[in-house]
């Protein structure tokens, strides 16, 4: 009987080592190593004309607006942290607050370009679920179907600082379909919301930061 009940309490705490070595194990994947207040990240954007928006490019060539479009140009810049872990990265949002809609094109460039991207991804998904300020960063449901039409800019160097960002609002069209929309003109600079997110190398959300509006 006594070796039965040895047996037993080793046995419970095997299961508690156990337990506390996945509760530690998760603790260390889900944490940053550095908070939004080590970067100390900036955000601006204004209205401009289309030859200002190039000149920041370097005269390249970008989206020719059209009657009635807007020209936003922006820049986000931080202090690069002293450490980050490989393949993760941030992500740059601009939401329209009045109708949850991102961008639909988004042009950007950095002193490092290669680490400079726009597009969408699948885990804004999940960061839309836990913050719900940050409504309208993920897919849209319509009509039983989920849809992504807006871009967001991605990072995937922490020592891309600044990231220049540009990209023309078009008046929305009564006919567009509902599971394409994107931000529309005419919109001011303060309905745009420009939020930062930091995205772990397995996927996992590691913070959101509104930095603008």
């Amino acid at each position: 009987m006594r070796h039965r009940a040895v047996w037993i309490i080793g046995l419970v705490a095997a299961v508690l080592v156990a337990a506390g070595g996945i509760a530690g194990w998760r603790w260390w994947h889900l944490r940053s190593p550095y908070g939004p207040e080590v970067l100390n990240a900036t955000a601006t954007l204004r209205l401009v004309d289309q030859a200002t928006a190039e000149a920041a490019f370097d005269d390249q060539q970008l989206v020719a607006p059209s009657d009635g479009d807007q020209v936003f140009l922006g820049e986000v810049a931080w202090t690069p942290p002293p450490q980050a872990k490989p393949d993760a990265m941030l992500i740059i949002a601009v939401v329209d607050k009045r109708s949850r809609t991102l961008p639909g094109f988004i042009a950007t460039t950095s002193n490092r370009p290669d680490q400079v991207g726009s597009g969408s991804d699948g885990v804004l998904n999940a960061v839309e679920e836990r913050y719900p300020w940050l409504q309208g960063v993920g897919a849209r449901e319509v009509d039983g179907g989920f849809y992504t039409s807006g871009n967001v800019v991605t990072v995937t160097s922490v020592d891309a600082t600044p990231v220049t960002y540009s990209f023309v609002l078009h008046p929305a069209h009564p006919d567009n379909p509902a599971e394409f929309a994107v931000a529309s003109a005419p919109a001011a600079v303060d309905d745009l919301m420009v939020a930062l997110i930091s995205i772990g190398p397995d996927r996992q959300i590691y913070w959101a930061e509104r930095l603008l509006n």
